[in-house]
């Protein structure tokens, strides 16, 4: 988009002074611009409308239509140009009433050919940023992403390749995952590639409410079930009715409920709170939890057969520090994502805090990273994201890995990450007795994760 470009940019000047727009025509020709002219908002609309423009100068003072009312007409219309006013002296306010409107920038006049220039290729910069984060995300979306969840890891892969399988069917699903890992996306996911699509989804925290209001939330109640209740409610199951409705945190359902659910999946039917008769519902559940259920159910908390009614198709979401090549990926589409809310396309992490990100244990999975990312576009303020935007957890972490690798004669940032793995498996089990379940909570990685890691070092 520069002057050096194949195609050059194609600018519209839009002024009623004719000799301006003859100054501004020269001048942008000389930079390698392809000019056109037009002396007042109306006949600069008709043209934008007609053929594609890169940039728009345009006046606010003119005859005919000024230059706010031709931005307003001009957003309206889809008009894909980005728009600089030129403001004269004193009408600083109404150029910032044409930004408001959707103009890109103002430039003052009378202005130098330097200024112009300028904010020209500032504008020419950041359609360039833009662009690059469309095909980023196009390329994402492409390759490794799936209702946007966004992965490589060939786990991810195949519980993608069975969410296509099991997204037309009716069945109960469980999702099982720690906080963090994406277990509602994975639900939608399910709801929106099946035929339920155009129905509703329904979400609900079950350990997010209170214990008497929750059978209200799902089941609705009639006028009168009890002081609160002035009148019929619909509940969620209703609301869900031809639909999705999704269990998060289904461990967290009282037990007096979870006899009245399982109830509701074996007879496809519901009954309000005070009701006098049920009523036919089709909605298919899907239900999530960190907890193991398998647990709770030894332990009496949670009713054995609805156990097994949930779980007639389970997918279980691996953590994100068992998926480490999927961090770069996840932090490019993060970045993307987040850039273009803020403001703030274009910006990358540096090498050092991208090694950062990959050393450390994410107990919050990809949530947390979420809001690592976040909050290092906030904190940056150039186009790179270095370690001290990071929060302070996630540079502890690298302080020490560190520190560990000053210790050795070795340079090699492998066998120091390795050797820092073996001081950290070696600390927890001699914390817990040489007890390898309790050990792997301690490192926050699975019980197979672990075993693993004693055989590949040789302490097993």
């Amino acid at each position: 988009m520069s002057s050096k470009s194949i195609e050059p940019c194609r600018i519209l000047v839009v002024d009623d002074e004719e000799n301006l727009r003859h100054m501004l025509s020269i001048m942008l020709e000389k930079e390698g611009y392809r000019v056109d002219l037009a002396a007042n908002g109306s006949e600069a609309l008709e043209r934008a409308m007609k053929q594609r423009f890169d940039f728009i100068l345009c006046d606010i003072q003119m005859p005919v239509m000024d230059g706010t009312e031709f931005v307003g007409k001009a957003v309206a219309a889809e008009v894909t140009a980005t728009i600089i006013m030129m403001s004269a002296y004193g009408s600083v306010d109404t150029a910032i009433a044409c930004m408001q409107r959707g103009a890109y920038d103002y430039i003052a006049k009378p202005f130098k050919k330097d200024e112009i220039v300028l904010v020209l290729k500032k504008a020419e910069e950041r359609e360039r940023l833009k662009l690059e984060n469309r095909q980023l995300k196009a390329e994402i979306s492409r390759e490794f992403s799936f209702q946007n969840i966004v992965s490589k890891n060939p786990r991810m892969r195949e519980i993608f390749a069975l969410v296509s399988k099991v997204c037309d069917v009716k069945t109960t699903i469980l999702i099982l995952g720690e906080s963090g890992t994406g277990k509602e996306l994975i639900a939608r996911a399910i709801h929106y590639n099946g035929a339920r699509r155009n129905a509703q989804f329904v979400a609900i925290n079950c350990g997010a409410i209170p214990e008497n209001l929750l059978e209200s939330e799902l089941f609705g109640h009639v006028k009168g079930a009890f002081t609160d209740a002035r009148a019929d409610k619909a509940g969620l199951f209703e609301q869900a009715d031809g639909g999705t409705l999704f269990l998060d945190e289904i461990g967290e359902m009282p037990l007096a409920l979870q006899v009245k659910l399982l109830r509701v999946l074996q007879e496809s039917e519901i009954r309000r709170v005070g009701a006098g008769a049920a009523q036919k519902i089709d909605v298919r559940v899907i239900s999530a939890t960190a907890k193991e259920l398998s647990k709770e159910v030894a332990a009496g908390s949670f009713r054995e057969d609805l156990y097994y009614r949930l779980n007639v198709f389970s997918i279980a979401l691996p953590p994100l520090r068992e998926r480490l090549e999927d961090i770069p990926l996840l932090v490019e589409h993060l970045l993307a994502k987040h850039g273009e809310k803020m403001g703030r396309t274009g910006v990358r992490l540096d090498h050092a805090a991208m090694k950062a990100l990959m050393g450390y244990h994410w107990s919050g999975n990809v949530r947390e990273l979420e809001n690592c990312i976040e909050r290092g576009l906030v904190l940056c303020e150039g186009m790179f994201i270095g370690v001290e935007c990071l929060p302070e957890t996630v540079r502890a972490m690298e302080s020490s890995a560190a520190q560990n690798s000053t210790t050795s004669d070795s340079y090699s940032i492998k066998r120091g990450e390795e050797q820092l793995e073996r001081d950290l498996i070696r600390r927890a089990l001699e914390k817990t007795a040489g007890n390898r379940t309790h050990a792997a909570r301690l490192l926050e990685i699975s019980h197979r994760a672990l075993l693993y890691k004693l055989k590949e070092y040789g302490m097993d």
